[in-house]
C-alpha cells in the first residue's frame, strides 16, 4: 500500500435474526486515536446483506483517498474481494460459474465502487473469538436487530 495516505482501519460486522429477518450492522473507524462508531439495520434483510452493509457504510464516510484495513468475520465478504470472486462476477454480467446471478449484486456494485477509492486490504478474522473491535460491533448490530424485532 501507498505511504503518505491516511491510515485507517475498519471493522464490521453484521447479524440477522433468522435469514431473511430484522437485521443490523456494526462499524468502527478509527484514525490515529479517533473512532466512530457507525450502526444501522434493515426489517427484513439477510446476515450477508448485513456484512456488507457494514463494510460499505464505513468506507463511505472516508472523505478522501485512504489506506484502509478492513477486519470482518465474514468469509463471504473477505473471500469474494481476497480470492478475485466479486471481479469476475462483474466481469462475467454478474453471473456466477455455476451459472446462477450472484446475489446481492447492488451491495457488491457499491462496495467495489468504495474499494476503488482507496488503497486497501480485507483481513479475515473470526467471529467471537475475542477480537475486541469485533465484539464491538457484533453488539451494535445485535442491538440493531433488537431494535427491528
Amino acid at each position: 500500500m501507498k505511504t503518505g495516505l491516511k491510515k485507517v482501519d475498519i471493522f464490521a460486522d453484521g447479524a440477522c435474526s433468522g435469514n431473511p429477518g430484522p437485521g443490523g450492522w456494526g462499524a468502527i473507524l478509527r484514525y490515529n486515536k479517533h473512532e466512530l462508531e457507525l450502526s444501522g439495520g434493515e426489517h427484513k434483510t439477510t446476515n450477508n446483506r448485513m456484512e456488507l452493509t457494514a463494510v460499505i457504510e464505513g468506507l463511505s464516510r472516508l472523505k478522501e483517498k485512504c489506506c484502509v484495513t478492513i477486519y470482518t468475520d465474514s468469509q463471504y465478504v473477505a473471500n469474494a474481494v481476497n480470492e478475485g470472486w466479486v471481479y469476475n462476477w462483474k466481469r462475467n454480467s454478474w453471473i456466477k460459474p455455476d451459472k446462477k446471478p450472484a446475489q446481492n449484486r447492488e451491495l457488491w456494485e457499491r462496495l467495489l465502487n468504495e474499494l476503488n477509492k482507496h488503497e486497501f486490504e480485507i483481513i479475515w478474522i473470526k467471529g467471537h473469538a475475542g477480537h475486541a473491535e469485533n465484539e464491538r460491533c457484533d453488539k451494535m448490530a445485535v442491538e440493531q436487530v433488537k431494535k427491528r424485532m
